[in-house]
C-alpha cells in the first residue's frame, strides 16, 4: 500500500525575511514527487535544530513544536481518512483539501501570526484584543470569505459596542494588518482585498493638556502628600510634564541615564522604546530645574522610575485630580501633551519641541501649537503691526 512520508524543512529557499528569519514547511512524498505545505511559522536559524527537526531556545517552543505536530496529525488524517473511503493515496488529495485546512480558518493563522511576531507585547496584546472582537462578531471566518461587507458589517458591530470612531479604526488597522500578512504568505490574492476599497474612517482626536493653574494645583498636591501613597505616582507625573516622557520611556530609565556634564548641569539622555530616536533633554533649563528637584527627594533613581502598570497609575491620577480638584480627565500620557503645548506656549520654536519630543515629523509636533488659544495670543502680542 502507497504511503506518504512527511517531514519538517526549515528555510528550503535558503533566504531570511527582514527579521532574519525563515519559514518551516511540511515536505509530503510519495512516489519520487514530493509537495510542500506552509506552517506559518518562522524562526531564526539559531532556534531551529536540523537533527530533530524541532523548535528551540525560543520562549515560545513548547507551544511552537506542539502546532508543528498538529501540523503533521492533520495531513497524516488526511491520508488516513482517504485510505478509509477507499480513495487512490495521491498527493493531489492533500492539495485538494488544503482549502479546507484549519489554518486557513483566519483565527488559526492569526493567533500563530501574532505569537511568533517579534512585535512588542503592548501592540501584540492590541492585535489579540482585535482577534478577540472578531470572534465575538463571527466565531468562523475563513480567509477566502473576508470581503468588503464583511468589513462593513463588522464596522457596524463596533458601533453597536458604543466604540469611538479611532477606537473602530484601529481595529480595522489591525484586521488589514492580518489581511495583509495572508496576503504576503501567499494564502489570499494580493488583487481580491477588500481594503483596496474600504476606506477606514478616523477622526482628529483631542489631545488632553493641563493648563498652566492646573499644574500650579498639581505641584501643590505634591508638597501636601510628601510621601503618601500616591505622592510617587504624582511625582512621576510632573516629572513626565517637565520632561516630555512617555510611560514606556519613562519607566526604562536607570541613573546611567542621567549625564552629569559639569556641577552645574544634567540631561536626560535615552532611546525612545517607540521609535528609537535618541533624545536629549537639559532638565536643569526646562520649567526652572522642577524635574532635577523631584529627581533629588529619591536617591535610589531606580525605584523612582519603576511604576506599576499604566492602567493602574491612571486610575490614580483620576484619584490625584479630584484631590486637586481638577475636573479634566487626564491620564499619564496627557504629562506628554501638556510638556509640548506649554513648551510652545512660552514661546519655544516647534523644531526644538519636535526635538525634545524625539518626533521624526515636524507634522506631528505641530498638532501642539494649534489646541492651545492663548499661544496664538501670545504670538500676536509679540508682532509690531
Amino acid at each position: 500500500m502507497k504511503k506518504i512520508s512527511y517531514r519538517l524543512v526549515y528555510n528550503r529557499k535558503k533566504r531570511l525575511n527582514a527579521s532574519g528569519k525563515a519559514l518551516i514547511q511540511v515536505e509530503a512524498y510519495l512516489t519520487k514527487r514530493k509537495v510542500y505545505f506552509s506552517t506559518h511559522i518562522y524562526v531564526r536559524p539559531e532556534q531551529w535544530d536540523a537533527r530533530k527537526a524541532r523548535i528551540i531556545c525560543h520562549p515560545h517552543e513548547e507551544e511552537l513544536n506542539r502546532m508543528l505536530d498538529e501540523f503533521l496529525l492533520k495531513l497524516q488524517y488526511k491520508e488516513l481518512e482517504g485510505w478509509k473511503q477507499g480513495k487512490a493515496i495521491s498527493l493531489s488529495m492533500l492539495k485538494l483539501d488544503d482549502s479546507d485546512d484549519s489554518y486557513c480558518n483566519f483565527f488559526t493563522f492569526g493567533r500563530k501570526w501574532v505569537e511568533c511576531s517579534v512585535k512588542k507585547a503592548s501592540t501584540k496584546n492590541n492585535l489579540k484584543t482585535t482577534l478577540t472582537l472578531l470572534h465575538e462578531f463571527r466565531p468562523s471566518i475563513c480567509l477566502a470569505e473576508i470581503d468588503y461587507q464583511l468589513l462593513l458589517q463588522f464596522e457596524a458591530f463596533l458601533k453597536q459596542k458604543d466604540l469611538k470612531v479611532n477606537t473602530i479604526a484601529k481595529h480595522l488597522c489591525h484586521f488589514r494588518t492580518f489581511y495583509n500578512e495572508a496576503i504576503r504568505e501567499g494564502l489570499v490574492s494580493p488583487t481580491s482585498s477588500p481594503f483596496i476599497n474600504y476606506k477606514i474612517k478616523t477622526t482628529e482626536g483631542k489631545h488632553v493638556f493641563l493648563l498652566p493653574a492646573e499644574l500650579e494645583r498639581l505641584e501643590m498636591l505634591a508638597s501636601e502628600l510628601s510621601g503618601g501613597p500616591l505622592c510617587h505616582t504624582l511625582d512621576a507625573f510632573l516629572f513626565c510634564c517637565y520632561t516630555g516622557l512617555r510611560y514606556s520611556d519613562f519607566t526604562k530609565l536607570s541613573e546611567e541615564n542621567l549625564i552629569y556634564p559639569d556641577h552645574q548641569h544634567v540631561w536626560l539622555v535615552f532611546k525612545s522604546q517607540k521609535t528609537g530616536v535618541e533624545s536629549q533633554i537639559p532638565l536643569d533649563l526646562l520649567f526652572q530645574g522642577k524635574a532635577v528637584r523631584i529627581l533629588e527627594k529619591y536617591e535610589d533613581k531606580a525605584r523612582f522610575f519603576r511604576l506599576k502598570p499604566n492602567p493602574d497609575i491612571n486610575k490614580e491620577l483620576i484619584r490625584i485630580g479630584r484631590l486637586a480638584h481638577i475636573e479634566k480627565h487626564f491620564s499619564f500620557h496627557s504629562s506628554r501633551h501638556t510638556n509640548a503645548t506649554l513648551l510652545i506656549y512660552s514661546g519655544a520654536k516647534l523644531t526644538t519641541v519636535q526635538k525634545l519630543l524625539g518626533h521624526r515629523s515636524i507634522k506631528t509636533t505641530q498638532i501642539y501649537g494649534e489646541v492651545f488659544s492663548q499661544t496664538l495670543v501670545n504670538d500676536l502680542k509679540k508682532c509690531k503691526f
